[in-house]
């Protein structure tokens, strides 16, 4: 009887060997086939083509970055294109709920997916995405990488980069924009058509908050600063 167990063990523990490797070289595969027919530089040059009002690292204020990094990938400067604890923790929750619901993405990942793949949740997407992370990770520094990220990025409203959203949002340059207005930009990529502050202002106003909660948590902002945001909280 042991000797059975041990043998159906050790045979489910192949399959399973097995189902992760034939999605690692699936994703392995797709991640060769977009990065053969466009280089790492080849996708820099066509997004900076593309955007007539390309906004530069050095233009963003210091804190929307900060605000960003809190709600998006608070280990964005020290990790090298993917957070294993992140991911771990998405995997529970997904595990938890049967299905992916949430992706553990960093910064580079999900510029990842913005540039190169489709925005459908599927696992075989997920770790080309992964791949092509480690590939913009050698290539690019970490500003370029962010700067790229917030150039791409969708606010709602029709606007596809940063430049467009402050100036739609709030008739102001990026480099203009105060600390309630970061924050409050900070939240909506995370799904542009919820939380756009003109369709569903309550909505807004919950992800606002939660930017704040992060930046207190980690250290960006006093409990009292992030207050004094949610006071002037008018839309």
């Amino acid at each position: 009887m042991k000797k059975f167990l041990k043998r159906l063990l050790i045979f489910i523990f192949l399959i399973i060997f097995i189902i992760i490797g034939i999605f690692v070289y699936k994703g392995y595969s797709l991640y060769k086939q977009a990065i053969n027919e466009t280089s790492i530089s080849e996708k820099i040059n066509e997004i900076k083509d593309s955007k007539e009002n390309y906004t530069l690292y050095s233009e963003l204020p210091q804190d929307y970055i900060n605000a960003v990094i809190a709600v998006e990938d608070r280990r964005f400067f020290k990790h090298d294109g993917i957070d294993l604890i992140s991911i771990l923790r998405a995997i529970f929750k997904d595990i938890e709920s049967m299905k992916l619901v949430e992706g553990g993405s960093t910064i580079t990942q999900q510029l990842a997916k913005n540039t190169y793949f489709t925005q459908k949740k599927e696992i075989t997407r997920k770790i080309a995405e992964i791949f092509m992370a480690f590939e913009y990770e050698k290539e690019c520094s970490k500003e370029q990488i962010f700067e790229l990220y917030i150039n791409t990025m969708y606010f709602g409203d029709g606007y596809y980069c940063i430049y467009d959203a402050a100036n739609g949002y709030f008739d102001k340059d990026v480099g203009d924009m105060d600390l309630y207005e970061c924050t409050l930009l900070a939240g909506i990529p995370n799904a542009p058509s919820v939380y756009s502050p003109t369709k569903n202002p309550e909505l807004a106003k919950e992800r606002q908050n939660q930017v704040l909660k992060k930046m207190v948590k980690y250290n960006y902002l006093s409990q009292e600063e992030a207050d004094k945001i949610i006071k002037q909280q008018n839309f």
